[in-house]
């Protein structure tokens, strides 16, 4: 469920993205208060060919989210930017409300500057926020302690001169292809995904393996300190092969495979308590 924030009692859908540490806001929604149009969809929609014509990255950027629609309650795709993408767009419409607004983007931001400051204050609304997604205590815990090993991941490729997402993407395929056999892409197709977090829709045990593939690349980088991308990506082929073994010891003692097609839709599968549990999500 998208969080609502308000500008000038006006409401604009958000959501939190843990894993990039930003918020992601309605378009439409942002339209609809610069512009004051009376039909924000068209407004977004004839702006959105404009900037097209023109070039402008703000179109690439664009994502989609389902957000719940205002006027019937169900939940539809829609067009959503993040913070940066956002104050391009207040750009791009001439409003006197622009600076007010970028105003209350910054307040809306300053939310996680504090958490920054208290790192606590992030853990328990990243609790909140997949409690009311429905999640169990147990994959909860799983879960943040998996975003915490990724962040320590990103933080040593940025010290080895890799800050382009691109080659983040490119790092993070060779390693989970490493443990899982599994590109990022071919993993979202056998779980039935799109648009989702991958890691949002894992098991526990996948969660665990994925922690361990990050953990011990993180380390091996840190012992290493490669000078090149080709080095980290070595590295990071490395630091999923350990992953790998143990993925491949569990899965000898259980008789089938870890990798699992199960998706959040059903969050109580998602934690694996024991064998036996597993045999029966298996089918084995």
């Amino acid at each position: 469920m998208a969080n609502l924030k308000l500008f000038q009692d006006k409401a604009v859908r958000a959501e939190w993205d843990a894993e990039k540490e930003d918020w992601y806001f309605s378009v439409v929604d942002v339209c609809e208060i610069l512009s004051g149009s009376d039909n924000p969809n068209n407004y977004w929609k004839v702006l959105k060919h404009r900037l097209s014509k023109e070039g402008s990255q703000l179109v690439t950027d664009c994502n989609q989210l389902k957000l719940v629609s205002p006027k019937d309650g169900k939940a539809y795709q829609t067009d959503v930017l993040d913070t940066k993408g956002i104050l391009r767009l207040v750009q791009s419409i001439p409003s006197p409300k622009a600076e007010p607004f970028k105003v209350w983007l910054a307040e809306v931001g300053n939310d996680r500057l504090n958490e920054i400051a208290d790192p606590e204050k992030a853990v328990l609304r990243g609790a909140d926020y997949y409690r009311k997604k429905g999640y169990t205590e147990g994959w909860i815990n799983q879960r943040l302690q998996s975003i915490e090993m990724r962040k320590e991941l990103t933080d040593e490729w940025k010290k080895r001169g890799i800050d382009k997402d691109k080659d983040y993407a490119i790092l993070t395929d060779e390693m989970l292809q490493e443990w899982s056999g599994l590109t990022v892409r071919g993993y979202k197709g056998l779980k039935d995904l799109k648009k989702e977090s991958l890691r949002d829709n894992m098991t526990n045990i996948e969660l665990t393996l994925n922690q361990l593939a990050e953990v011990t690349t993180t380390a091996i980088s840190r012992n290493e300190q490669p000078e090149t991308f080709e080095q980290s990506r070595q590295i990071a082929k490395d630091g999923g092969r350990v992953a790998k073994n143990a993925r491949q010891e569990i899965e000898q003692r259980l008789g089938q495979s870890v990798v699992s097609p199960i998706n959040a839709r059903d969050k109580e599968r998602l934690e694996i308590e024991s064998p036996g549990t597993l045999k029966q999500i298996g089918g084995g």
